[in-house]
């Protein structure tokens, strides 16, 4: 909780002030959840501070919220890519991705508890964007996408989600998903320059090489690329209690 207070404070996501006459602030809450490895061991303790955006009025707290988002089969074509060309694939996260996105409405928000000072009735006027919010995903996209092209790649026509960039035989393709982002491309010295790139403007952690994206296992041999969904699939079952039931064949596609 105490580093993402200072992740909000150092992004400048707010700033305290007191509440303007006929203005209504949101309320915000902590979200924690435990964030795993591919192998289900722990990887860290994660606390969030979200705003409760289904308080937030339309027209007034926001307006437009539509954000994109990757399609599987633009994901499996770049494995199928890398993978006949014997391509790396390398995988991003960026920390806090919500936060980097710029509010455009004046929207005031009640401090967390740990902000709230005796005797004083200041609210957080809201710079950046937050988590809950309903506008949240989309500015962040509009903030990475500007980015990105001004980084010299194209965003695709058929996939929103996917910039390209080609110099001379050099060419690097980059899939975002939300807050991951898949890597390929055939020029080592050029996916170092983007990591530089990103990690400049976004606070990014570097993954290595890919292991794990949207809910799908990627391992990689001399034969090709694998790709499995069992953790995925094995974690709908015991959320549907179905971990126990006898397996059956059926047909499918």
């Amino acid at each position: 909780m105490q580093s993402e207070l200072v992740a909000l404070e150092a992004n400048h996501t707010w700033s305290l002030t007191s509440l303007p006459p006929g203005k209504k602030p949101i309320g915000c809450c902590w979200v924690y959840k435990i964030k795993r490895h591919s192998d289900g061991t722990i990887e860290r303790f994660k606390a969030s501070l979200v705003a409760k955006g289904y308080t937030q009025l339309e027209g007034i707290d926001y307006h437009d919220t539509f954000s994109p988002t990757a399609k599987m089969i633009t994901v499996r074509c770049l494995l199928a890519l890398a993978a006949a060309q014997n391509w790396s694939l390398q995988q991003l996260d960026v920390n806090n991705a919500f936060l980097h996105g710029d509010l455009h409405e004046e929207i005031y928000m009640s401090p967390p508890p740990s902000l709230r000072q005796q005797g004083e009735n200041l609210v957080c006027r809201l710079h950046k964007s937050l988590y809950g919010l309903k506008q949240a995903s989309r500015q962040w996209f509009a903030k990475f996408s500007t980015a990105i092209q001004a980084a010299g790649f194209v965003q695709s026509k058929v996939d929103y989600l996917l910039f390209t960039c080609r110099k001379g035989k050099s060419f690097t393709a980059l899939l975002i998903y939300v807050d991951d982002i898949l890597i390929t491309g055939n020029d080592a010295n050029a996916i170092v320059a983007l990591k530089q790139f990103l990690h400049s403007h976004f606070r990014i952690k570097d993954l290595g090489d890919l292991k794990y994206f949207l809910g799908i296992e990627v391992s990689r041999s001399k034969k090709g690329i694998s790709i499995t969904q069992r953790k995925y699939t094995l974690e709908i079952l015991k959320d549907g209690g179905f971990l126990g039931a006898k397996p059956v064949n059926f047909p499918m596609e």
